[in-house]
């Protein structure tokens, strides 16, 4: 099986090179790999007390980033934090609480035996669900004590199917599992592990940090001052369909609103489209606001990092990507006691379904639907902030990830 896994890899990567050619992602995971060898050799690992942080991408790194900050907090050694992919590393690059911030070369037996032993660290934390083989077996050869952090398991991977005694075996590998929930918990244990413990999911504690910090920007003060503020994160285009659709309506029946729209992809042509969707004389980019735009009605944001701020000023928060392959984070609009409204597509998200559970999310697939509930949530200010409250208080209760993990690390003297 491992020879298989192996010819996966080549084949994966052989394909990643051939793909870059005509997409700039691709191009960006083959050229941040190039001369890693090079770039691992000029730096002095020796001597070090190294906690080694992988994440596939930004929100894992979200999910890591508390861990990574208390350690770093406590003064524990150095941080060395790897990405799969490039939307992680590029935007991440420069974290300051990061030592060294890498690319984790191709998953080969050869990489996976020169990285570890140039970097030797103390301990490994990979996020969520990440599971390279060939570093898991060198990891484990070597005797370094391996932990998932805000793990995920589902009854679908390899792990849980009969042809799956191989990748089973690989999680022996890991020294402790922190799980997210009870089903993860429960699945682990039917394949024999018993060194895991539910601690929640670390982005909870994220994001009430997060807002506890928040940024106030005095152009979108004063561009959303005395108007129902809808802020719609993440969004795609069939998303920014429906929310057109919805936006022209509301108008017309004299709402007083205003939108700021934060697409997934920022780019000139992306923004152009939204622009062209919700009519240029509406729009106003966020870089070029002024006192002389602050009549327009929709905001596009056209850069990165702002959102988890922006919703602040939100009554009603719209989460894209349920229209699609999934939606993105709810709980950092949850955070800030707002009803939220996403596409059907959110099953996959125990926060999500949480939400809805608990009456604080809605689930708007068509324009009737999401056109009724923002003017039921926006004619009912007491409705509005009844329903907002359900959602901050979900995400309080389930804070404390961090604790238990730090908890049980101390315990196990990883972090002396």
């Amino acid at each position: 099986m491992r020879l298989i896994y192996n010819l996966f890899i080549y084949l994966y990567s052989f394909a990643i090179a051939f793909y870059a050619a005509f997409n700039n992602k691709a191009n960006l995971w083959i050229n941040g790999r190039k001369h890693w060898k090079k770039k691992l050799q000029q730096i002095d690992f020796k001597g070090q007390s190294v906690y080694w942080f992988h994440c596939a991408s930004l929100g894992e790194f979200e999910q890591g980033r508390p861990l990574i900050e208390e350690i770093k907090a406590k003064g524990n050694g150095k941080i060395l934090l790897t990405f799969f992919s490039p939307s992680g590393y590029e935007l991440r690059k420069n974290y300051k609480n990061a030592d060294w911030v890498l690319y984790l070369p191709a998953d080969t037996i050869a990489n996976a035996k020169y990285f570890v032993q140039c970097v030797q660290p103390k301990a490994v934390f990979f996020i969520k669900y990440e599971f390279w083989f060939n570093y898991l077996i060198e990891l484990k050869d070597k005797k370094i004590p391996v932990f998932l952090i805000s793990g995920i398991f589902r009854q679908n991977q390899h792990f849980f199917k009969w042809y799956g005694v191989w990748f089973r075996a690989q999680l022996k590998a890991f020294s402790y599992f922190f799980v997210q929930n009870q089903s993860s918990l429960t699945l682990l244990q039917s394949i024999g592990y018993d060194n895991a413990i539910l601690a929640g999911d670390t982005r909870f504690d994220r994001v009430l940090q997060v807002m506890q910090k928040s940024k106030r920007f005095e152009t979108i003060d004063a561009f959303t001052k005395d108007h129902f503020v809808v802020v719609a994160g993440s969004t795609y285009v069939d998303d920014e369909k429906l929310l057109q659709a919805s936006f022209q309506k509301l108008i017309s029946e004299g709402f007083k609103l205003k939108f700021i729209l934060a697409p997934h992809v920022v780019s000139t042509n992306r923004i152009d489209e939204i622009e062209s969707m919700f009519g240029q004389n509406n729009c106003v980019r966020y870089s070029q606001i002024s006192s002389s735009t602050m009549d327009k009605k929709v905001m596009i944001v056209d850069n990165i990092g702002m959102l988890s701020a922006l919703y602040s000023y939100a009554n009603i928060a719209y989460i894209g990507g349920g229209l699609g392959k999934g939606i993105h984070n709810t709980i950092e609009a949850a955070v800030y006691s707002i009803p939220l409204l996403f596409g059907s597509k959110y099953h996959k998200f125990d926060e999500a379904k949480a939400l809805v559970k608990v009456g604080a999310a809605f689930v708007v697939s068509d324009e009737k639907t999401i056109t009724s509930k923002m003017k039921l949530l926006f004619s009912d200010d007491i409705l509005r902030k009844n329903i907002g409250a359900k959602s901050s208080k979900y995400v309080i209760e389930q804070k404390g990830a961090i604790i238990k993990i730090m908890n049980e690390l101390n315990r196990k003297h990883i972090l002396d």
